[in-house]
Formats: structure tokens, sequence, C-alpha cells
């Protein structure tokens, strides 16, 4: 692994419980903070706003063609539609995944993924492989991709011929072959391992792979180049693979932890990082220690 020649990130906002699912859009950053169950505005130079207060703590983030904000409520295992005004229902998942919804990536023409966790409260440790919920416009949902473990970020390679699906508790990136269809349902084919960070684990147990496991992807961005940034949420770093699977670049971030992370700017040349303690070392729900912080990079968002 190389040290990344970009500039060292620099912290623009603090005070948050847990930044989380970072999206570039219209010239603004936009993130969940989980804790205080609210989604945020940010300017290029850390200012905010609160957009909208999302119950359940809310995840992942999109939006739909005609601009609606769509957030996953990850308690109550939804996708909410913020239109501006009001906050509704867009997708209830039921039974269709175990744990709470995770992040998620919508598509241009209005069609959501999103990932789950795949365990229970009553077995926190204890995964079970899971898939991910493909959400259409109107709302109606399915479970697709099955056999994956703790599915968390999703993007699409810049030529939007696969989708890359983070894997966290295996270490692992996978790849989706992806068509769409003639309404923009994105159908997923055969799937390959993209990247593989060290031995591939033989168990399912969140605390053991903690403990034992160097890289934990999370949150992934993909800049024009192919590459993918990866937010490595136990390592304290954002690394950049290339398509060959080399770690190529690393963001060194200190003390904390990088949870999730996007391109975005003027140019698509800064990276933003949603940083927060180590899990395990403070508890969220009631500190405000997470961080957004950014860094100049080479390769702008694709």
């Amino acid at each position: 692994m190389s040290r990344s020649p970009c500039e060292e990130a620099t912290t623009i906002a603090s005070g948050f419980s847990f930044l989380e699912s970072p999206r570039w859009h219209e010239g603004a950053l936009f993130a969940s903070d989980f804790y205080s169950e609210r989604v945020l505005r940010f300017d290029p130079s850390g200012t905010h706003e609160t957009v909208c207060s999302v119950p359940g703590r809310p995840s992942g983030l999109g939006f739909s063609p005609d601009g609606s904000l769509l957030v996953t409520s990850m308690l109550n295992r939804a996708v909410m539609r913020w239109d501006g005004r009001k906050l509704s229902a867009h997708a209830r998942f039921g039974n269709l995944i175990t744990g709470y919804a995770n992040d998620m990536l919508v598509t241009p023409e209005g069609w959501a993924l999103v990932g789950s966790f795949g365990n229970s409260d009553a077995h926190p440790d204890s995964l079970q492989r899971t898939g991910l919920v493909r959400v259409s416009p109107d709302g109606t949902a399915d479970l697709i991709a099955p056999g994956l473990v703790f599915p968390n970020g999703i993007v699409f390679t810049p030529n939007r011929t696969e989708i890359i699906v983070a894997e966290t508790f295996a270490a692992r990136l996978s790849a989706f072959y992806c068509s769409v269809g003639a309404d923009g349902r994105p159908e997923l084919g055969t799937s390959r391992t993209w990247k593989q960070f060290g031995e591939a684990p033989d168990y399912l147990d969140i605390a053991r792979a903690t403990r034992e496991l160097e890289v934990l992807p999370d949150g992934l961005a993909t800049d024009s180049d192919g590459a993918i940034w990866v937010a490595s949420s136990n390592s304290h770093a954002a690394l950049r693979v290339s398509p060959e699977g080399e770690i190529v670049e690393s963001i060194d971030v200190g003390e904390l932890s990088v949870y999730s992370l996007a391109l975005g700017g003027e140019d698509g040349r800064t990276l933003f990082l949603c940083c927060s303690p180590t899990l395990g070392t403070s508890d969220p729900t009631t500190t405000n220690e997470s961080v957004l912080m950014a860094a100049r990079v080479d390769a702008p968002a694709a």
C-alpha cells in the first residue's frame, strides 16, 4: 500500500453523533446523522443545515428523478421520501430482510438498491447471509442477490455495466453484472470478487471479524478512472483500490475511523469523509464526536 500523494484530510465540520452515507447533489453534500435522526446539507466549507428529521435512524441516501430525497430508515426497515415539505413512507421491507436496513444506491431512473445487516437485536454479533432490496419508483420491493454478508456501500462502475457491493464482515467487494430494463429496472447477473482484503473469513461473526480483519469495507465512491475509494472502518483510513484490485493510495484520518465517503465539490475532486470513533470505543448515542473531513484527490467522481 502506498501513501496517498493527495493533500491531508482536514476537518470541515464537527459535533455530530455518527455521520453516514454522504452524497454530493446540486452543489452540496447531504449526509445522515444516525442518532440525532437528521439528514444534513453541507456547503463545501462545512456550514450545514438540517434538511429533515427521519425517525428510526436515517442511513442510505439518494435522489429520485423528480428531485425528492430518498433515505433509508434503518430501524423501521423502510425507505422514506422527503419532497421538500413532508416525509412519507416510500417502501417498507417487512420480512424481506433480517436486521436493519443499510446503505442505498438510487439509480438515475429512480430505482433503489438497499443493503441490510443480516443480524438481530437478540444476537447482534451473529450474522445471517442476506441480500439487496430492490425498490421500484412506485415503492414495490423485492429481494435480489441473496447470500451476501452485511451488504453495505453500493456503487456503479463508471460504465454502469456492474455494481460493486461492500460486504463489510466478509472483507470483500463483490461485483455484479448489471443490465437495465426498458422500465429502468436494474437486473443483477453473475457475480465475482472485485477485491478481497486479506484472507476471506470462514465465519459470520461481527465481534470476531472486528478483532481479526484488517479491512472492513463500508462506504464506497467510484472515480473516473474506475478506481473505488473504500471507507475502511477499522483501519483509520480511506483506501483507493484500482480496477485491478490493488490498493494504490490511502488517506489516513488519525485516531478516527472512516465509515463512509463521497466524491464531490465543484470539480468532483474533493473526497468527503464521514469519520467517527472506532466502534466500541465510545457511545455515539450520548456523544457528538463524529466529524466531516475533506481531502483533495486527482481523479474526479465518475
